[in-house]
């Protein structure tokens, strides 16, 4: 028998747009494997959607011993079309250094990244025109992003060397918003951890500041179902880490402080209070040190080790 949770996926699902069909069958195909100084990095092409291919790497600590506990990193938006996956491996200014893709396969993981619609390897068209036209289709753009980071969960675990029951998702900003909904509709991933943008929709209306998110964002009839808390609640009981900056535009703290209530009472009713942290600081749009230093402990905790 379907449980609400399920249910509430599958309508979350459904307001996604027309999507491609969610079992097309994933091919990859290897452009280059290097070895890094401190990992090794595949370049793929993969074939998600049946639309448009996507280009991703794919990194790996060298010597591994065993299947791999596996994180799907989500780059951020932040205007800057040309970076896309190349985050994982340069950084941005936004965060701190070294680039994740050094802290992750230091601790024993291996990490996919992609480059979602518009961005990296699949500039051409702009988001703008990609949103029109998608929308004029019956698509929604958010919903084709999302759509293409799911089918990245599928062939993450369709890999010999990665441990299925070991998936995580990660990200800043847009990729922020990416983790979490990842995270809400797929249970396979167990471990979510976002930073600064856990925005509550409501707040953001209240606050005028729907013109800080671009385009992509925005999914038809998403506010007569859901409000944000109530999409983060079904990540419920598993690991979520939430890091946001209390003078940042995209993150109204009075909508910070309706989450956290409303996300304490999910966690609680799921008998996990201590797998829900909402960590504020005073600070904007980026990530400090501290924050840095919380998000591997927290990984380390709940995901990281066998």
């Amino acid at each position: 028998m379907t449980t609400e949770p399920e249910e509430r996926r599958e309508q979350l699902y459904h307001l996604l747009g027309d999507l491609p069909d969610r079992h097309h069958p994933i091919s990859v195909s290897t452009v280059s494997q290097e070895e890094r100084e401190s990992y090794l990095l595949e370049k793929l092409m993969l074939d998600l959607n049946g639309i448009e291919t996507v280009p991703a790497y794919l990194a790996r600590p060298k010597t591994p011993t065993e299947r791999l506990p596996a994180i799907l990193y989500n780059h951020a938006h932040g205007m800057e079309y040309e970076l896309g996956k190349d985050e994982l491996l340069l950084g941005r200014d936004a965060l701190q250094n070294p680039p994740y893709v050094e802290e992750l396969t230091r601790r024993g993981c291996c990490v996919l990244c992609i480059d979602t619609w518009a961005f990296g390897e699949r500039q051409g068209r702009t988001e703008s025109e990609i949103f029109k036209q998608m929308i004029w289709s019956g698509q929604v753009m958010w919903g084709m992003m999302v759509y293409d980071s799911l089918r990245a969960v599928d062939y993450l675990v369709s890999r010999p060397d990665v441990d299925p029951d070991r998936l995580g998702t990660l990200g800043m900003s847009m990729g922020s918003t990416m983790a979490w909904w990842v995270a809400a509709l797929d249970p396979r991933i167990k471990v979510c951890v976002d930073m600064c943008c856990l925005t509550d929709y409501d707040a953001l209306i209240q606050t005028r500041g729907l013109d800080e998110h671009g385009i992509y964002y925005y999914v038809p009839n998403l506010l007569k179902h859901f409000a944000t808390h109530e999409i983060n609640a079904l990540i419920a009981p598993r690991a979520h880490l939430v890091l946001a900056g209390d003078c940042g535009s995209l993150t109204p703290p009075a909508g910070l402080d309706r989450i956290d209530a409303e996300l304490k009472k999910a966690y609680a009713a799921a008998g996990a209070p201590d797998a829900w942290k909402l960590l504020r600081y005073d600070i904007g749009h980026f990530e400090t040190a501290a924050m840095r230093a919380e998000i591997l402990q927290f990984l380390e905790r709940w995901f990281c080790k066998a």
